[in-house]
């Protein structure tokens, strides 16, 4: 339902009066479309302000041009407007001021909120209390001569030890004396072997090996059967 006459040169006075600033029908139709106003009402409307004084309007060729009308508006002098400006710096200063402030209160939230709650607290402390506890027990069976390994699992792990000891030093003492046995006769240095070893073909490598396992096999007597 449209609006009455009245009402609707109301609607269309307070919409200028609140733009203040040069307006065609066009623009006032198409702002106003929310009260269910088409052109032709805000034409007429606008028309009927305008004869009868209470805005303001130009003719441009077969367009007019509407605007409230200035003299109903207070316009602050020269000295009212130095005093807008200068308000108006404050205000911006406390403004600024405020800025700072929040950010600054922003910051301490984020810190607090990265920070324990007080029941994480408990809860950590709460797990500490119990790892000190069980050090100081452990602590206490230790200078009290508790033995924390029994007597067989000890004698397990050194008997273990003395064969793998044993074991390696048979091994070692094999390898020497048939390392002993093979060079013996040999008319180069030792410390020349390695590099004779590295400038060897594979086809002089594989026979020298060969030779190596036949000198093995006779020196133990048939009973090496390698590692």
């Amino acid at each position: 339902m449209a609006p009455k006459s009245d009402s609707v040169e109301e609607i269309v006075l307070n919409f200028v009066n609140e733009q203040n600033k040069p307006l065609n029908s066009q623009i006032v139709a198409d702002c106003l479309q929310k009260f269910n106003l088409k052109k032709t009402a805000v034409t007429k409307a606008l028309d009927t302000l305008a004869d009868s004084g209470r805005i303001s309007f130009k003719e441009y060729g077969k367009q007019k041009i509407y605007l409230a009308r200035q003299d109903q508006f207070n316009i602050p002098n020269a000295d009212e407007l130095n005093q807008m400006k200068e308000e108006n710096v404050r205000l911006q200063k406390q403004l600024e001021e405020q800025k700072k402030l929040i950010g600054e209160v922003e910051g301490e939230i984020k810190g607090l909120q990265s920070n324990l709650t007080l029941e994480q607290i408990r809860d950590r402390r709460n797990k500490l209390q119990l790892e000190v506890r069980q050090m100081e027990e452990k602590l206490e069976k230790l200078r009290g001569g508790v033995t924390l390994v029994r007597p067989e699992d000890r004698k397990m792990v050194e008997d273990v030890y003395r064969d793998k000891i044993s074991q390696w030093r048979k091994r070692k003492r094999m390898f020497k004396d048939l390392w002993d046995a093979i060079t013996e006769n040999s008319p180069k240095d030792l410390k020349e072997f390695k590099v004779i070893m590295q400038s060897t073909s594979y086809p002089q490598i594989t026979w020298a090996k060969n030779k190596f396992m036949t000198a093995v096999v006779s020196f133990t007597g048939g009973a090496w059967h390698g590692v």
